[in-house]
């Protein structure tokens, strides 16, 4: 674990102190709910600081991890370049801008854009504990079609897609497209999180992006809708309150997203990925790639191919294959 995420589960451990652990529990149960079914778009869902407290403890460190994932697979992409400055659209507490600050460090000029004021509040004051974030400009704003984006290198829309109507999703995404030289959207890992993913992919790619990453190329997906979907998995390290809503005793849980980053800055994209966890058998490593042609494949890599098997056994969902250095001539 980082700093900041160090940091970050510290200080929200902090926040909870003196917010009663029942009615901790209680929020985060009514906000889970409302989140899962059918969100308005006419309010903020996050109303006051007991609910702001409560959902910034259960599940910003779970955004922090899923967005810190895909930034580190996109600064991979474009290993020469760190953002000048950065907006995160619908930030909330700033679980995205933690990210950005523990992928490339330094300070930098940031916009947070949210609707809740209790979560600005709450994301002002956590950000406080992190040197790197001491340049933050919290700003309140509707997010949704009349949304005004200010020119920027980066701009991260993190677990926002799910809580507008198509039409915002699209004018959002296309107001996002036209002010920034790198966009990374991050929504749940579920068939319905990589549909808006899929949609928001290909109005980047419209308006003149390159894929970084997941995907090693610009085209269409090759997963057949309905059949599958395209997610990724970043551990999560539990906190007490985690344990008391879902009553699990694990001390962590896999925070399950699907993601897009693309830019309009060179790119050197993976050549495949792994896009499940591989499986491991006597002598094998079985891996399933999405690749540049675009296809998906699964490839077998056995002793025989030495180095290469050494990697495969170490090979984690997500990542780039074949690694750094290391041909993947002789793969069946």
């Amino acid at each position: 674990m980082n700093d900041a995420a160090q940091t970050l589960r510290r200080i929200l451990a902090d926040v909870l102190d003196g917010l009663p652990p029942r009615q901790a529990a209680t929020a985060v149960d009514r906000l889970i709910s409302t989140y899962r079914g059918a969100p308005p778009t006419h309010a903020p869902i996050l109303r006051d600081r007991a609910d702001v407290a409560a959902y910034a403890a259960y599940r910003m460190p779970a955004t922090f991890e899923a967005v810190r994932t895909a930034l580190a697979e996109f600064a991979d992409a474009v290993p020469e370049w760190t953002p000048a400055d950065h907006t995160d659209v619908g930030g909330g507490t700033g679980a995205a801008t933690w990210a950005t600050a523990a992928t490339w460090g330094g300070v930098r000029p940031v916009t947070v854009l949210d609707w809740a004021e209790p979560a600005l509040a709450l994301g002002r004051e956590l950000a406080a504990a992190l040197p790197e974030l001491a340049d933050v400009r919290w700003q309140r704003a509707r997010i949704g079609s009349a949304l005004a984006v200010e020119p920027a290198d980066l701009v991260t829309v993190s677990y926002v897609l799910n809580e507008l109507t198509e039409p915002d999703r699209v004018a959002l995404v296309d107001a996002v497209a036209g002010a920034a030289q790198a966009v990374v959207i991050v929504e749940a890992g579920t068939p319905a999180g990589y549909a808006r993913v899929i949609e928001a992919r290909g109005r980047l790619v419209a308006a003149g992006f390159k894929v970084a990453a997941p995907c090693p190329h610009d085209d269409a997906c090759p997963i057949v809708p309905g059949e599958d979907w395209c997610h990724f998995s970043a551990r999560v390290s539990r906190s007490s309150l985690h344990r008391q809503v879902k009553g699990g005793s694990l001390a962590y849980e896999d925070e399950k997203f699907s993601y897009v980053a693309a830019t309009r800055l060179p790119v050197v994209p993976a050549a495949s990925r792994v896009v499940r966890k591989p499986q491991i058998r006597k002598g094998q490593v079985l891996l399933d790639l999405c690749e540049r042609e675009p296809a998906l494949h699964r490839t077998t890599i056995t002793k025989r191919h030495g180095d290469l098997y050494k990697a495969a056994r170490d090979a984690s969902w997500g990542d780039v294959w074949p690694p750094a250095g290391l041909l993947a001539d002789g793969e069946s």
